[in-house]
């Protein structure tokens, strides 16, 4: 045991949940990068630093954070923080992990009702900054999800039906994403043949019985929001986030066209979201704290106060990445070991970018462009993150800071 300020001793269990938090809090202000530089601040933490997991089991917590929809880093966050303190060490790594960006996109939320924003210079240098963002996304996506094709018409096709489906379904929403992504897993599993790898039996304090519980848990809220998701309010904010939550494969990315629907225009303006987007890309930790942004951003017209707007949006956001996560585990070996799984998920993960593709177009295109040279920046900015390798946490403040000085 330790002890605490007043000399008392302090249980090895609470300890480990405040050394979880402490090193997760660390991460969660360091970590730029996205999910992918996350997970290799993880590796280099938590297996080569601290050994809390042989390489072997890292990987396989990766594999299973990338089968599943939701952020990839912070369901590997939850995992680790399982491992090594419990159900709080759970609650303790995501939290400090998502604590940081979570706040700093609530302030900016907030100040864009005090009016702080409104014809901000800086805010046009944000949104030009998404729109190179969102492309280096689809081309990155492009190349490691888009290999034969198939998957390239898979891409294509969901791209074309996202662009047309709301003047053809005006009333589609976040529906109409479910059913094209719907058919890309059916065409991937019919058509695509992916690897199969055999999930070893990862050591993880989750029964089965408790990990079904989980399962149903988080298809049971499912059911709830959506069916309260009419009623308005936070009820309407819960559902938006959570479905878009649910479905996010492919990386952090995704999430914006997912949440588009059901905020533009009716709650926020097509240049505030894509603002909002712009500046999550240079916060540290989770992508997904951008929708604290937009629950604080969206609170009036919701009847809500910005801070029950923002962990609204946050809890929304992350809940269903979390219990599908949790709820995997104990079964991750049979599941991976499933060929149409894996080819459903392909077809999955090739719309996703046909997703993405869309989205680059309207909201992000048509909601930061304005003439030539707004094009001439956004490729600038392209340039400087795929040729130049400049990280997108520096891109974007300093393109905020130039369209703060050439305003």
């Amino acid at each position: 045991m330790g002890a605490d300020l007043t000399g008392r001793p302090v249980p090895w269990a609470v300890m480990r949940v405040l050394e979880v938090f402490t090193v997760f809090l660390r991460l969660g202000l360091s970590s730029f990068g996205g999910p992918v530089a996350h997970l290799g601040f993880f590796r280099a933490e938590f297996v080569q630093r601290r050994a809390w997991l042989s390489d072997a089991e890292y990987a396989e917590l990766v594999a299973v954070a990338n089968f599943l929809p939701g952020p990839s880093s912070s369901q590997v966050g939850l995992a680790v923080g399982l491992r090594r303190a419990g159900w709080a060490g759970a609650g303790a790594a995501w939290l400090g992990f998502t604590l940081p960006s979570a706040l700093i996109m609530a302030l900016l939320g907030t100040a864009l009702l005090a009016g702080a924003a409104d014809g901000a210079g800086w805010v046009q240098g944000v949104k030009l900054a998404a729109v190179a963002v969102v492309a280096q996304a689809v081309t990155g996506m492009w190349g490691v999800l888009v290999m034969d094709r198939v998957r390239a018409g898979l891409a294509l096709g969901a791209a074309a039906a996202l662009l047309v489906l709301p003047a053809w379904w005006p009333g589609a929403g976040g529906w109409g994403t479910l059913g094209v992504l719907g058919l890309c897993a059916l065409i991937g599993w019919r058509t695509l043949t992916a690897p199969v790898t055999e999930g070893q039996a990862l050591r993880v304090s989750v029964s089965r019985r408790a990990g079904a519980a989980l399962l149903s848990l988080c298809a049971a809220l499912a059911v709830i929001f959506a069916a309260l998701s009419g009623l308005g309010g936070g009820w309407a904010l819960l559902w938006a986030t959570f479905r878009a939550g649910a479905l996010v494969f492919g990386g952090g990315h995704v999430v914006l066209p997912l949440l588009e629907p059901a905020f533009v225009p009716n709650l926020l303006p097509h240049g505030a979201f894509v603002a909002g987007y712009g500046a999550a890309n240079a916060m540290p930790g989770p992508l997904f704290t951008f929708a604290s942004y937009l629950g604080a951003a969206s609170a009036p017209p919701l009847g809500l106060g910005a801070g029950v707007g923002a962990a609204l949006g946050t809890l929304g956001i992350f809940l269903p990445g979390a219990l599908l996560m949790l709820g995997a585990l104990p079964f991750w070996s049979a599941l991976s070991g499933r060929a149409g799984a894996r080819a459903a998920l392909a077809g999955v993960n090739a719309g996703v970018v046909g997703l993405l593709l869309a989205a680059l177009y309207t909201p992000v295109f048509t909601g930061a462009v304005r003439g030539p040279a707004d094009v001439a920046a956004a490729l600038v900015a392209y340039a400087a993150l795929t040729a130049g390798r400049v990280p997108a946490w520096v891109v974007v403040p300093v393109s905020a800071a130039l369209g703060l000085v050439l305003a």
